[in-house]
């Protein structure tokens, strides 16, 4: 995370924040203890420096730690924002976007940083195209950069409802 986003607001959208929760006590209460029982198990049988299931099961539960600290981390700075108690005219975190492009058609929705699945068009509000949608109504266009050059887009419409997961 760069020094630009980490003095930002994490905002989070109610699905987000239950994946986060799942995968912190999917990591301390399962994957976390199974690989302990391996390593344990594997340093039973002696020689430590080449036994496989010893050097990778460490290696592993140094992964895991880092990702239980990092999670941990980011939901106690997390700013819950439910879609489906906004009210604007405006693009607002966690608005459905349905813009007109080059291409034609497309639909965003705005989420946080840590929901970001471009698939399902879920953009973060701090991207390029995302805080370019920020406080744009409805019949707006407006100038993107996007990465093969500027882009005129227009806002079609503007929703505020339950993310699609």
């Amino acid at each position: 995370m760069s020094e630009a986003t980490a003095n930002k607001k994490n905002y989070i959208t109610p699905g987000g924040l239950k994946r986060l929760q799942e995968e912190l006590r999917h990591l301390r209460d399962q994957e976390r203890p199974q690989v302990v029982r391996t390593v344990a198990w594997a340093a039973s049988n002696g020689d430590r420096s080449e036994n496989a299931d010893y050097i990778y099961g460490k290696r592993r539960l140094r992964e895991i730690d880092k990702r239980i600290g990092f999670l941990k981390k980011r939901l106690e700075s997390v700013e819950l924002v439910d879609p489906e108690k906004q009210k604007s005219n405006r693009v607002l975190f966690g608005a459905t976007v349905k813009v007109l492009t080059e291409q034609g058609e497309k639909v965003f929705s705005i989420v946080g940083a840590d929901e970001v699945d471009i698939a399902k068009g879920h953009i973060s509000w701090i991207s390029p195209l995302g805080s370019s949608l920020l406080g744009k109504e409805k019949g707006e266009s407006f100038l993107y950069r996007a990465p093969k050059g500027e882009e005129e887009l227009e806002v079609l419409e503007i929703t505020y409802q339950k993310l699609v997961e």
